[in-house]
């Protein structure tokens, strides 16, 4: 069971979480805390796929999105958490030892690749943030 659960979360879990997700992950490998740190991600109104803005922009950075597909996660799944970041559209009411962070990114759909490529890079220095204050709370 790992140490630490963080969830990711936008309305349509098509984005910003999709980013996120992904670049937690990375973070989790590199730092090698796949045993200690869960992550989960979704959204309340899921779209059908990931916007192929965000697949394009995660590319350049090497990060392969286009296979995954949005999912919808429960107030249940959250409410287990310990640290959930929300793009900037949630109206989440969840448990209060659960860490909320409103991160109030815009949303990447439609909008043009230089403006995806930023929102892109903000998410990858609040994921690299988040890991560094984790990694300080860790025993290891």
């Amino acid at each position: 069971m790992a140490d630490v659960r963080l969830a990711f979360v936008c309305v349509q879990n098509a984005g910003r979480s999709q980013m996120s997700t992904a670049f937690a992950e990375r973070e989790r490998d590199r730092r090698d805390l796949g045993e200690v740190v869960e992550i989960r991600t979704g959204g309340t109104r899921p779209a059908d796929h990931v916007h192929g803005e965000v697949i394009d922009v995660m590319a350049e950075v090497g990060i392969d999105v286009s296979d995954r597909t949005p999912r919808e996660i429960s107030t249940a799944e959250l409410d287990a958490c310990d640290h959930v970041a929300t793009m900037g559209c949630s109206t989440l009411d969840l448990d209060a030892t659960v860490d909320v962070r409103d991160w109030a990114l815009d949303d990447p759909d439609g909008r043009d690749l230089d403006a995806v490529r930023a929102i892109r890079d903000e998410i990858e220095g609040r994921v690299v943030a988040l890991f560094d204050e984790i990694e300080e709370t860790l025993d290891r």
